[in-house]
Formats: structure tokens, sequence, C-alpha cells
């Protein structure tokens, strides 16, 4: 998406002069830090609002932008656009990573839905059995009572838990720096990683990209999952060694409901794009269309409230980025 058409779908009229209404709106999109136009917006600059594809905010920008106060984004993580020298300078981060947590908790809970019910290997043996239903006398297809594991306490992953409550299912949740007391919220039941794989239905990855969660999900955690079992990944590819996936696949009635992979997409003619218990979707769960609003929104009151001296509700300290996507 071209930076002027990224704009235009995060601030409607309506939202520009709301905007404008706490902010001296200069208007210009910087994307070349070299353009002599860009250099002169950020000499007057004191709040930066950036997105998807925005050049990389750090010593140089820092330079050029020397009252600048705040930086706030337009979409999740912030770990590759704010360099640490921005915190040190004292500068405040944002992110819309909690907006942009709402459609891909949605796209979560509607798979766990349908993975309960069985309809996408519903869905492929009517098309290939025409005239024929057998689904009706089944005894493992519904929602009543399933166990579904949550991969990662992170700000989806926690929405996921939230928008379950009406379920009638069982949480088990892993993550290392959930305490039993916290999961408590949502009735789970805190586990290990290969003691989630082993006990539930569905299992859902919801874990930040670290070297210490690559391939998190791999040949012992797949192993360790019962037949009929469903995998879904809407958080990064990354977490799954997906030739042990393959071979679980097939090997067995495994399913796996992919939204993103490693690499993005994969290649062409990969043997998970055809496979009959896998499904691929390319990379959609997050905020896409008029869902961009919400992100639009979530920038502009962030903006309302640094422009009131209140606290950012939304507000990205170093210490985060570590252990944040």
């Amino acid at each position: 998406m071209r930076p002027a058409q990224l704009r235009e779908s995060l601030f409607g009229p309506a939202s520009l002069e709301r905007l404008g209404g706490v902010a001296d709106l200069d208007g210009h999109v910087v994307t070349d830090l070299d353009d002599p136009a860009s250099r002169a917006a950020l000499a007057d600059a004191e709040l930066l609002i950036t997105g998807w594809g925005s050049p990389r905010i750090d010593a140089s920008v820092l330079e050029a932008a020397p009252g600048l106060r705040v930086v706030i984004h337009s979409a999740g993580t912030v770990k590759g656009l704010v360099d640490p020298v921005v915190w040190e300078r004292g500068v405040r981060v944002s992110s819309a990573a909690a907006a942009n947590a709402q459609p891909v908790a949605e796209y979560t809970v509607a798979m766990i839905t349908l993975a309960g019910k069985r309809v996408l290997q519903a869905a492929a043996e009517l098309r290939h059995q025409q005239g024929s239903n057998g689904w009706q006398l089944r005894q493992d297809v519904g929602n009543y009572g399933r166990t579904v594991g949550i991969v990662g306490a992170s700000r989806t992953g926690r929405r996921v838990m939230d928008m379950l409550a009406p379920y009638d299912v069982d949480i088990a949740v892993y993550d290392p720096f959930l305490s039993d007391a916290e999961a408590a919220r949502w009735g789970a039941r805190v586990t290990s990683l290969v003691e989630l794989a082993a006990r539930c239905d569905i299992v859902s990855l919801h874990a930040p990209a670290l070297a210490s969660t690559r391939h998190m999900f791999g040949a012992t955690e797949l192993a360790a999952m019962r037949d009929g079992a469903t995998l879904i990944n809407t958080a990064r590819g990354s977490l799954v060694d997906h030739d042990a996936l393959l071979a679980q696949l097939d090997r067995r009635p495994l399913y796996a409901i992919l939204d993103v992979t490693e690499p993005e997409p994969l290649a062409a003619g990969h043997p998970l794009y055809d496979h009959p218990r896998a499904f691929l979707t390319p990379h959609i769960a997050g905020s896409l269309g008029n869902e961009l609003q919400r992100l639009g929104d979530s920038v502009l009151n962030e903006a309302e409230r640094y422009a009131g001296g209140l606290p950012l509700r939304h507000e990205v300290r170093l210490a985060d980025l570590p252990t944040m996507a």
C-alpha cells in the first residue's frame, strides 16, 4: 500500500479534522529522509505518526527533529521501527498494537469455532463426495467441552481468551510470564508447552517472534498433539517448524490453520498449499480494509491524550522491547 493510500485508509476527512483540533498538521508524508521537504517537515515536528513502511526512527531522525516529543505508531510492533536512542532521548512512543489485536482475535475465535465443528474437513468431504452426508452421525464434531490451548498471553492471546468466555470450552495457557492467579481471570490452567499440546483439541499461537520462540512448536510439541487436534497460527511463521508440521500432517489426522508462514509467502509448489489437512490464508487476520480506521482512531485517541497532558493509554517503554512482538 502506498503511503498516501495508507494515510487515507487510516484517516478520513472527519478524522483529519479531529486531529487538526489538537495539532497543527503538516500533512507531509516522510518516506525519504534525504528529501528536502521531509527534512523541513521534521525540523518543526513535535509529534510523528508512523505506519507500515515508515523509515526507522533513529539518531538521524532525532537530529533532524530536535523538537520531537512523541511517536505514535498506527500499527503493531515498534521493535523494528524505533531505535533505543529514541527512548534514551526522552521521546515517548505509543503503538496501535491493542487495536490491531482485535481483528486477529476475531479471526482466531472464528477459526477455533470452525475447527471444533470440523467445518473445513466437512466442506472438503462434501466437495469430493457429492450427494453423501455422513457428518451428522459423527461424534467428534462440536465445540461443547473442547479444550483450547493459548500459547502466549499477549494482547491478542488475552483478547482471544476474553472472547471465549461465553463459550463452553476449557482453556489451557502457556506463557512463562503469566501467573496462576492471572490465568484464573479466564478460568484457565497454566501448563507446560508439551502438556498443553497433549491435552488440547485446538492450539492457538500468540507468542512474539524472538530468538527463544523460534520453532517453539517443533517436532516434540507437534508429536504430542492428539489425533484430530488443530494448530492455529496467527502470530509469526517462525514459531512453527514447518518441516515437522508437514511430517505430522502426512502421518496422521492432525490439522493446521495458518495465516502466517516462514517464509511468507511460501514458495510456489510448497506442499502445505494443497495439503488436505492444512488451510492457509495470506496474512489477513490483522487489520485490513475498513479495520484500518480502528488503527487511525487509536492514533487520534493517543494524540488527544498527549495534547491534553494525559498519560498515553498504549505507551511502549524501552523495557518492553525484549519480550514484545
